[in-house]
């Protein structure tokens, strides 16, 4: 098991790692973005795709994500952004959530083959 941290990259506001290298693949902790809902999903997706790449695999190699939205409505406009990065078009599971971490408005969790 290899802990990826990215040097710079935002520290965790709790005791996990951003994302950890095992058995072949990379998963990453919840990636957050704040703001507007589309300025939001770009940070979110940028950050995973980051983690993602530290670790040896690519967006286009994510198998399954999970995304937390604070805000439902914002579903379509989530959705256009998510599609610019992860191509591969990965299993996923989106959710409304009461609230997010930080005031964040979005969330995105990944799981990404390492070949």
């Amino acid at each position: 098991m290899e802990k990826i941290i990215i040097p710079g990259g935002p520290a965790p506001i709790g005791p996990y790692t951003p994302a950890i290298k095992a058995n072949g693949f990379v998963f990453v902790s919840g990636q957050t973005g704040m703001g507007e809902i589309t300025e939001a999903a770009h940070m979110a997706c940028k950050k995973v795709k980051e983690l993602v790449e530290a670790g040896g695999s690519s967006a286009e190699l994510v198998v399954k994500t999970t995304c937390f939205l604070s805000d439902i409505a914002d579903f379509a406009a989530f959705n256009a952004v998510y599609a610019e990065y992860f191509t591969g078009s990965p299993a996923r599971s989106c959710f409304a959530v009461k609230q997010l971490p930080g005031g964040a408005v979005v969330e995105i969790e990944a799981i990404a083959e390492v070949k």
